[in-house]
Order: C-alpha cells, then structure tokens, then sequence
C-alpha cells in the first residue's frame, strides 16, 4: 500500500511539472502598441501614418488568411533571398517600405527588380480572378496588411523575416 501512495505522489509531482514551468517562466515578451512602434511610412516623400492596435490586428488577420500560406513570420517560402524585413523591402525596385507602395504591389506585383509583372504568380488584386482569397478584399484591407507588414519588425524584431531559424 506504502508503495503505491508512493507511486501516486511521484506520478502527481510529474504532472504537475509542466503546469508549474508554464506558470513560473518568464512571460512571453509582450507587443508593446506604442505611438512609436504603429507609426510607419506612409508613402515614398517620408510623410508617416500612426495605425491603431484593431488596425494592426486586423491586418494581421487579413494577412495571415491571404498572404501567410506563403509569407508566414515575414518570410518568402518560394524565395528565400525576397522577405519582407525592412531591408529587403528598402531594397527593391521600386521600394517598397512603405504602405503605399505595398497596397501597390499588393494590387499590380512585379518582380525585385520591378522589371516585370508577375500578377499570373502571385496573389493581387489584379488577379483576383485566380487567387480567390483577394476577391474580397478592399483598399482598406490592404492598406491594414501593408501596416501589419511595416510595424511587425518594430514588434517581432529579428524573428519577422528571420526564416526557419525561429520556425
């Protein structure tokens, strides 16, 4: 009888480990919806646009069910030299580190080097008639998708565009 109380306590103690790990470890690092980290370059003269948090989450959203099968974490799983960290978005051709530019391309993509259109490959607006999840879609849907993409590296930091080093 001893022994099995035993076995009772050691079996009760280890199902109550997780528990306690999960209650005692250090809070997952929070977002933090600052005026800083939701305001964003509005367009390529450098004039800024503060988005609101249901903004934010609402992009996000948006993003996730349209755009995340293949950018999940600010990543591009067809290419992974294209992301969508602040630097590669700096980089392209026309830039596209703005929420302009974005709903830009999000209407009318073109290639890195914005030498050719590849609205036949990628979902846009331009081809909602093939990729059905852009159908529904607004201006102010993309335009929420354009912040989430901006304000997600002030938020996630490195992890946003980070590639399977944090997947």
């Amino acid at each position: 009888m001893r022994t099995v109380l035993q076995g009772l306590r050691r079996l009760g103690a280890l199902l109550l480990l997780p528990i306690a790990l999960l209650l005692l470890a250090p809070a997952a690092h929070a977002v933090q919806w600052d005026a800083e980290t939701l305001t964003v370059p509005a367009d390529a003269s450098g004039s800024t646009v503060t988005f609101t948090e249901s903004e934010i989450k609402a992009g996000r959203k948006v993003f996730n069910n349209s755009c995340g099968e293949c950018h999940a974490g600010g990543i591009t799983k067809t290419n992974q030299n294209v992301g969508l960290d602040p630097e590669t978005l700096a980089l392209a051709t026309p830039p596209r580190d703005s929420v302009d530019a974005l709903v830009d391309y999000m209407k009318d993509p073109t290639s890195y080097d914005g030498e050719i259109s590849i609205a036949e490959f990628h979902p846009s607006m331009r081809s909602a008639d093939v990729f059905v999840k852009m159908r529904d879609l607004n201006d102010e849907d993309l335009r929420r998708m354009a912040g989430y993409i901006l304000t997600s590296p002030k938020a996630q930091g490195t992890q946003w565009g980070g590639g399977k080093i944090y997947f």
